[in-house]
């Protein structure tokens, strides 16, 4: 499936985007987080690391062309964007 770089760009940015939010809602700021920073600003951080990995794992899709029946990339980019929630959630 070929689509061009425009409509890749938003579907990756969305998935990203998306992943973000569940991954806030499922997993949750610590209560210290809560406490220090507040709920609207650790939910603007796992959005932007989902966004940030969802294009890590679009690309990395794409550099070893991951089939999956013309859907990898965008399989990749949600993969790449938990990979890099969870990854960023045990660093923290």
């Amino acid at each position: 499936m070929r689509l061009d770089p425009t409509t890749r760009f938003l579907i990756v940015l969305v998935i990203g985007f998306a992943a973000g939010l569940i991954f806030d809602r499922v997993a949750g700021p610590g209560w210290l987080s809560r406490q220090i920073a507040g709920a609207t600003r650790t939910m603007v951080t796992s959005v932007l690391v989902g966004i940030a990995g969802s294009f890590i794992g679009f690309d990395l899709a794409e550099v070893f062309r991951i089939p999956a029946v013309g859907y990898g990339s965008l399989i990749g980019a949600a993969v790449g964007a938990i990979v890099v929630l969870w990854a960023w959630r045990m660093i923290r």
